[in-house]
């Protein structure tokens, strides 16, 4: 699912965003999805293309969520309110997909069973509510959080992240493909960020 998500966002960075954008880390993902762009995106399209990223609104990324986008927000009220963009469907039914606005190229947001699970970013900002973000580097992201953050690897041990709990949802650190350092940023429900990254997909 990962990998899916990484190659749509980076793509989307690549339209969307000027300046140049950090990509994500490699991650395991799924063959034959679907992507469908959601109705009335198509106006915003013919007004200028994809939105352009608003400078002073989306610099905070929570395991709250990202502006519109709470964690536990119903997909089919985010797309009739025009908040979506693209999705794609991934494996055990998980719905990947884009959003417009002003959070449009710098966040994906993925659904499990119509609900929001997860947001993930590839840019800086956003940063967390500590202060942490995409392009530092793990010690970096080590010393702002202290006793409350901890090294975790995946089960295969191949691949390791930082991972910060907060209840049961959580904010998660990876790794960038070409150089040290942190190249994505998850937040959402453990079951479901955390638990992707220790056992990946089977797809």
């Amino acid at each position: 699912m990962h990998r899916l998500r990484t190659i749509l966002l980076t793509g989307v960075l690549a339209l969307a965003v000027p300046a140049p954008a950090t990509p994500a880390g490699a991650h395991p993902g799924a063959s034959g999805s679907t992507v469908d762009r959601a109705p009335g995106v198509a106006a915003d399209l013919r007004s200028g293309g994809l939105p352009g990223r608003s400078t002073g609104r989306t610099d905070l990324l929570s395991v709250r969520g990202a502006g519109p986008f709470r964690i536990g927000a119903s997909l089919t009220r985010l797309t009739a309110a025009g908040l979506i963009d693209w999705t794609a469907v991934d494996c055990e039914g998980v719905v990947v997909a884009g959003v417009t606005g002003e959070w449009a190229g710098v966040i994906t947001v993925a659904f499990r069973n119509g609900r929001l699970v997860e947001i993930s970013t590839a840019t800086a900002p956003p940063r967390s509510p500590a202060g942490a973000s995409v392009g530092m580097s793990f010690a970096e992201v080590a010393q702002i959080y202290g006793a409350r953050g901890e090294f975790i690897r995946n089960d295969a041990g191949d691949s390791t992240a930082y991972l910060v709990r907060f209840g049961n949802r959580v904010e998660l650190f990876t790794g960038h493909p070409i150089r040290p350092g942190v190249g994505y940023f998850q937040v959402g429900l453990a079951d479901h960020v955390e638990r992707a990254f220790r056992q990946g997909r089977p797809c």
